[in-house]
Parts: C-alpha cells; structure tokens; sequence
C-alpha cells in the first residue's frame, strides 16, 4: 500500500517523517509550513490520503479542521492542546472523519505507559512514596511540561488514590511534581521516580533520536488508511 501524504509542519520531524515515508514506499504530495503555503498549495490537499500534522499548538486546531474539511484523514502528534482534545474528537466523529493523535508515537513510550500504569497500581499500597517525573527535551520544544510527561502524569493519578493533579511548582500532598529541562540536541527523556527516606524506584525512557517517533507517526497514517473515527496508539498497538 503507497500512499500520498501531506505535511504539515517541515521542521525536523516533518523532514524525518519525509525520510522514513518514502524509504517505506509512500509520496509526500504537499508540504504545509506557514500560512502562505496554504494559500499556495491547500488544492494539493485534495489529493492527499493522509495528513501528518506536527506543528504547533497555535496552529495545530485550525490545521485539524482543515483536514475534516476536506475529509483528509489525519495524524497529529502536535501536544499542548490536550485540553480541546474531546471537542475535537466530538467533531471529528460528528463529521464521520478521521483522527489519529499521539502525544508520542514511539512504540517504546508506548509500551512504557503500560509499565508506568502497572507501577502505579503496585505503588498505590506504599504511602511513603512520592511520584516525581522529570522530562528533558531540546531547546526548540515550545510546551513544557511535554504531553508524554503529562500523560505519564494523568495515569499515575488513575491509578493511585492519593494522587490528585500533577503540577510544575513545588511538590504539595497528592501532587505529582513535573520537572521540565530543556537542553541542546537532547530528542526527549522521561523519568518517573517513586522516592522514600529509604531508597526509591526509578523507569527511565530515552529517545536516541526522532526517527523512532517518526517510524511511529508513518505506521499511524497505514493504520489510519480506510478508517473512520478517533484512534491512538492503543488501537495501532492493540493494547486496549
């Protein structure tokens, strides 16, 4: 199956994504990166089968609906918008669209979701423990915290009671502190770490490079291929 796909956001992961789609027998048919390049080239859309949305959190809802608009299914793996995510999903399904989001596409983060549920869950008994995470990414990342550590975040607290919100200030009761770090060349890591006054427990995920989130991105966009409705990794991963 080759399939014709747009990108909209050429930044590094647009050219990473470039790479590994056509090493896997896909077309880039349109390459969206400013307004002006919709004005020139938002036809071309038309012919795509598959938008690849990664870009900003300013731009990514008007690039969505964009896509629902001219029935182009999409994959976005833009963060910072989380919170219009239902909105969206309700307007995606209401128009009999198609969405694919990921707030990581690497099947290893996903894959260390699940162990960071199960930690949580074991963890849950053991009061003297506080949660902390720490994410670090490159200078360039706008959001912080990182959708990853958020999701981490929201997940640690469904499945421990005393847990209520997670925060970027000073660790209170019931709050899982998030620490952002932004470093040169660094493609993402995150740390959650259960600590008492005796010893503490720590699962680590480092990212080598972005072709691991853009191998994740090019197989969500085959997934996505002739579906209609919300998907995410879950789904690609059959881990629901």
């Amino acid at each position: 199956m080759s399939l014709k796909i747009a990108l909209l956001g050429y930044g590094k992961m647009g050219k990473e994504l470039e790479r590994i789609a056509i090493e896997r027998g896909h077309e880039i048919v349109i390459k969206v990166d400013s307004e002006s390049d919709w004005l020139e080239n938002s036809i071309d859309l038309q012919i795509a089968d598959v938008a690849l949305e990664f870009t900003t959190p300013g731009t990514v809802i008007n690039n969505l609906y964009k896509c629902f608009e001219s029935s182009i299914p999409v994959v976005c793996g833009t963060t910072g918008w989380i919170s219009q995510f239902d909105e969206i999903s309700k307007v995606c399904i209401e128009r009999n669209q198609s969405l694919f989001y990921g707030s990581n596409f690497s099947i290893s983060v996903n894959i260390f979701f699940e162990i960071n549920k199960m930690l949580a869950r074991l963890m849950n008994e053991f009061g003297e423990y506080d949660v902390n995470i720490e994410e670090i990414h490159h200078l360039t990342k706008i959001d912080a915290p990182s959708g990853t550590a958020i999701v981490l975040a929201n997940d640690i607290i469904t499945n421990m009671e005393r847990m209520e919100k997670w925060s970027d200030n000073a660790q209170k009761s019931g709050e899982i502190a998030i620490k952002s770090v932004r470093e040169e060349n660094v493609p993402g890591t995150h740390v959650v770490t259960y600590e008492s006054a005796h010893d503490s427990i720590e699962i680590r995920h480092t990212a080598k490079s972005r072709r691991g989130f853009a191998l994740g991105a090019i197989m969500a966009a085959e997934f996505l291929h002739g579906k209609k409705g919300v998907f995410t990794m879950k789904d690609l991963l059959n881990l629901r």
